[in-house]
């Protein structure tokens, strides 16, 4: 049985061991894509751990020592540093299972449509709610990235994004899930609910999802660059 101390550490571990140990099978030959992926979680962990620090120091949410090893950096605990590199890389090995079995971009002629009415969604919630840090953060910022990929950049990888988003989000739950105090007496990571809507997913705050989704648009352009170098080589 594992002691509670190391319940954050071991979710962590067990969330990369599979979508590691899979990522040198040959078909989707995800190893050779490291590259754009890893400069992708780099530039999204000092974004969120630069934030993550803010909202911690300011009491948007905290963390249970119950759970914890102990080692902390920046008043983050060791976890939570893994946490922004183990989740977003299961997270884009499941993007890359997706983009294998569904080679086709079947979202692709609804994605503008989509798109906007995301960013209109996500604009008035998060200025509805201007005074809730965790809602208003996420969801303007969430927005304008989305804006920006739509209608400046025109990714066109965003159809895929949707669907690789979604696959991605059960499992996202899940840990998240645990972290919020699903199967626990208590939570790993706890929520002050007057910086969110109060609407919660099981035990999780909606707004993670959107944070997820935040993650995911911020690490593919650098992924998509690098997956494209990397099936132009293979070929």
């Amino acid at each position: 049985m594992i002691v509670e101390q190391y319940y954050y550490l071991a979710l962590d571990v067990l969330s990369l061991a599979f979508p590691l140990a899979a990522s040198f099978e040959r078909r989707l030959f995800f190893r050779s894509k490291w590259p754009g992926l890893f400069l992708g979680i780099l530039v999204m962990a000092s974004i969120f751990l630069a934030w993550d620090a803010a909202f911690n120091m300011i009491g948007v949410w905290g963390f249970n020592p119950r759970y914890v090893i102990g080692v902390y950096f920046l008043d983050l605990p060791l976890e939570e540093w893994l946490f922004f590199l183990f989740i977003p890389y299961s997270c884009m090995f499941l993007y890359e299972v997706m983009r294998h079995f569904v080679p086709k971009d079947v979202m692709r002629p609804a994605v503008r449509q989509l798109s906007f009415a995301l960013v209109l969604l996500l604009l008035i919630v998060g200025l509805l709610h201007w005074d809730r840090l965790y809602t208003s953060t996420t969801f303007i910022s969430t927005a304008l990235l989305l804006a920006y990929h739509v209608s400046i950049a025109k990714a066109k990888w965003l159809g895929r994004f949707y669907i690789g988003y979604v696959v991605s989000l059960v499992p996202f739950l899940l840990v998240n899930g645990i972290l919020t105090g699903w199967l626990l007496p208590e939570p790993i990571v706890w929520y002050n609910d007057s910086e969110n809507l109060g609407i919660r997913i099981n035990t999780i705050p909606i707004e993670d999802s959107v944070y997820l989704m935040l993650m995911m648009l911020i690490i593919l352009p650098f992924h998509e660059r690098g997956a494209e170098r990397a099936e132009s080589i293979r070929k």
